[in-house]
């Protein structure tokens, strides 16, 4: 799942220039989801949600993701970044969609993050111990409580080579 950061301030700077944007962002997504093997589920607002049948997968579109836009020259030298999260798990899937935790949690992750940062859940990193992608690594961020889970989460964030290392605390819950 990807979220653009702060796309509120994006559309008030932009106005009716704005649908470009958010149109050559989600071409952006789409392309390396497709690239990667996955699948787009939903495109809602600013936020943009697919499904890939491997971990690793998700990573390459994400990694993907987040090199294009940063090499992209966006109108008045804005920059236009997205927060991603990943989560493994199986979601039921409705006439309308996925639903289940497996989806409320990825959008959680999602959320904790900042413009330009990758985010995985444990059982993502997990899922994928011994085929990560070329060049990828993941940081330990610790453990997190998200807005409406249960359980706290262990989040890993993403490095690669031309992507973004360094991010402001995450935006959780505080311990209990």
């Amino acid at each position: 799942m990807t979220d653009i950061e702060a796309s509120t301030a994006l559309l008030r700077h932009l106005g009716d220039r704005y649908g470009d944007l958010l149109n050559d962002v989600r071409g952006i997504v789409r392309q390396a989801v497709v690239q990667a093997g996955g699948r787009e589920v939903d495109a809602h607002a600013d936020e943009f949600f697919a499904v890939f049948a491997r971990s690793g997968a998700a990573i390459e579109a994400t990694v993907a993701v987040q090199r294009t836009l940063s090499e992209r020259a966006w109108p008045d030298g804005l920059d236009v970044r997205v927060r991603a999260g990943i989560h493994s798990g199986r979601p039921t899937l409705t006439e309308t969609g996925y639903i289940g935790m497996t989806v409320h949690t990825v959008a959680r992750v999602c959320s904790a993050g900042h413009g330009g940062q990758i985010l995985v859940s444990g059982e993502t990193k997990a899922s994928i111990e011994g085929s990560l992608p070329a060049g990828v690594r993941f940081h330990s961020l610790g453990e997190h409580r998200l807005r409406g889970l249960t359980h706290g989460e262990t989040l890993f964030q993403v490095m690669a080579e031309g992507l973004l290392a360094d991010f402001p605390p995450l935006r959780t819950l505080p311990a209990r």
